[in-house]
């Protein structure tokens, strides 16, 4: 039986030719002309004036935090549903996330419960772009300028989702976006952390190498202990690659996602990615919710899935029920959601008849609550 995978990169020969280039031709002098290609050609796509290319989201926003200054004492507010990624970074800085609900319809931050949150420890607001979706940017912005807070966005699953015309990633102090091989683009791994700071910029450079200044003369001296979060110029070269197919990259997420709500769109109980005013979704992740009082949706169908032959993805649990934090019950859409979704197979080699078995497996799953 053939094996639908949830996801899964899309590689030509052109990431082939420019991996190749980079591996056999991309040491000495040129050791860096992909990677500063790709962080050029990123900030010039997302329309930030900055970028800088690294391991993975998660040390893109390790590094942004630390070059904000957050750290002891310091509280950050995040979204309950979330990968523990995100949250990583403000635990190693010392800093304490704070847990808030999200909105039933977009599984995004909910402003009002984000508002109520602040106290005078906040430093940042993390905005988690859930699988393409969008938090409400203007709501949140008024917000933070009103409490005096800053924004940070987390785009890592939101490449080619726009907000009032802009990209994801752009609206905030920084931006972080992940290039992990289930990524709508790919570099295997990889992050970028972008912004229109250039005192951020500057301090993000220092920190990812080691603490080493640019201005600073001597090769091997730091003028403090930083990380080591940079990218390879291999890696970047794929990237580079995969930016110039970027259109037809996030166009085939989309289509994948509208067959699916096409289908399954069926009665109230069932809903999915929403589509927002305003907003173009990048579709990254294709999700199912259906609201079935005293079942467990996301077990049935992940048992359906595996009955079919197809790998299933599980919805984010809400981070605060993890045991090194504290129960948060009160955000109840969080800790209902990851009972009633599931994320969908979506990747660009899917056939109209692998889309249709997921579908009947979906759809038989509905058929027992009737």
């Amino acid at each position: 039986m053939k094996r639908i995978a949830y996801t899964g990169p899309w590689i030509t020969e052109l990431e082939v030719a420019y991996a190749t280039d980079a591996a056999q031709n991309g040491w000495g002098e040129r050791c860096y002309d992909y990677l500063n290609r790709f962080e050029e050609e990123f900030a010039d796509h997302v329309g930030t004036e900055f970028a800088v290319a690294t391991s993975s989201c998660t040390g893109a926003l390790h590094l942004g935090m630390a070059g904000l200054g957050i750290g002891m004492g310091d509280e950050v507010i995040v979204a309950d549903t979330n990968y523990i990624a995100a949250i990583a970074p403000i635990v190693h800085l010392g800093a304490q996330p704070v847990f808030v609900d999200v909105l039933s319809d977009t599984w995004c931050l909910d402003i009002s419960r984000v508002e109520e949150a602040i106290t005078g420890q906040t430093k940042a607001v993390l905005a988690t772009h859930l699988y393409g979706n969008l938090v409400d940017m203007e709501a949140l912005a008024t917000v933070a300028r009103d409490r005096g807070v800053t924004i940070i966005e987390d785009a890592a699953e939101a490449i080619g989702s726009t907000y009032l015309g802009k990209p994801a990633g752009s609206l905030g102090r920084f931006g972080a976006f992940s290039f992990h091989g289930t990524k709508t683009m790919t570099t295997g791994e990889g992050g970028m952390v972008v912004t229109d700071d250039e005192g951020l910029y500057e301090r993000v450079l220092v920190l990812a190498d080691h603490g080493r200044s640019r201005s600073q003369p001597a090769s091997f001296v730091a003028d403090e202990i930083g990380y080591k979060f940079k990218m390879s110029n291999i890696q970047a070269a794929i990237g580079c690659a995969q930016l110039s197919r970027i259109g037809e990259l996030v166009s085939r997420k989309q289509e994948i996602l509208d067959y699916y709500r096409a289908a399954l769109l069926v009665d109230d109980r069932v809903s999915m990615n929403p589509r927002q005013g305003g907003c173009v979704s990048g579709a990254w992740m294709p999700t199912i919710r259906v609201e079935c009082p005293g079942r467990k949706p996301a077990e049935d169908l992940a048992r359906a899935f595996k009955h079919a032959g197809v790998d299933s993805r599980p919805f984010f649990s809400p981070i605060s029920s993890f045991v090194m934090f504290d129960d948060r019950p009160e955000n109840l859409v969080a800790y209902r959601l990851f009972n009633e979704a599931i994320n969908l197979p979506s990747y660009a080699e899917m056939t109209d008849a692998d889309q249709d078995l997921v579908i009947e497996a979906v759809l038989e799953v509905i058929s027992r609550y009737d």
